[in-house]
């Protein structure tokens, strides 16, 4: 036993920067987890990548070195510059993701039309902040500032703040009393987005 784990303690090592990558991304981010062959992919990947940073920061360094000295490299500097970089890979892919980075700079070229979004559901109500108006399965119709927002429309919740119940004449009941209401997203039929605009016209007209 001591064998095999002195054996599986250099992969272990070799592997922890990917899979810390890997684990930030996926923590920072509404992507959801595929399967466990394909995580082992991307922390592969992220590996890989993290293992050539470091080893072109060490160039530099020993480089630098011959000019000023700046210490020792060791396997401990090895350790500290690939868990730092694996960090920062995490963080700055997840960012780029959030932010469609790499989709919107590709859209433009015209070599795609998708984005980083995990779905054109979640697209549209990230990319377009709205008031909605949600057609629940019972045929009721609710309106209001979606503050969350599930990431697939058949699992997760709506937080709706700014509640407000459409009657089958139009007007608004407006809750008030309610700081928001949680709606699953299983009961809802379909989403309806607006302008923020067209909803306070709306009320307004009706004098609410």
């Amino acid at each position: 036993m001591d064998n095999l784990f002195s054996q599986a303690t250099p992969l272990l090592m070799f592997l922890l920067p990917g899979f810390l990558s890997a684990w930030i991304f996926y923590g920072l981010t509404s992507h959801p987890k595929p399967s466990q062959f394909e995580r082992t992919v991307e922390a592969l990947v992220f590996t890989f990548v993290v293992h050539g940073a470091t080893k072109v920061i060490k160039i530099g360094l020993l480089a630098i070195g011959k000019i000023q000295s700046l210490g020792t490299w060791t396997s401990d500097s090895q350790t500290l510059w690939s868990v730092l970089l694996a960090g920062l890979l995490g963080v700055g892919v997840a960012a780029a993701v959030n932010k469609d980075t790499f989709h919107s700079w590709l859209r433009r070229r015209g070599f795609t039309s998708r984005t980083s979004h995990p779905s054109e559901w979640f697209c549209i109500l990230d990319s377009n902040p709205a008031y909605v108006i949600l057609q629940l399965q019972d045929g009721r119709r609710i309106t209001g500032w979606p503050k969350e927002w599930p990431v697939s429309p058949s699992a997760g919740q709506f937080y709706v703040q700014q509640p407000a119940w459409i009657t089958e004449e139009g007007t608004l009941v407006e809750l008030t009393t309610l700081d928001g209401i949680i709606i699953h997203a299983a009961d809802v039929r379909w989403v309806e987005v607006f302008p923020k605009e067209t909803i306070e016209d709306d009320k307004s007209a009706k004098g609410l």
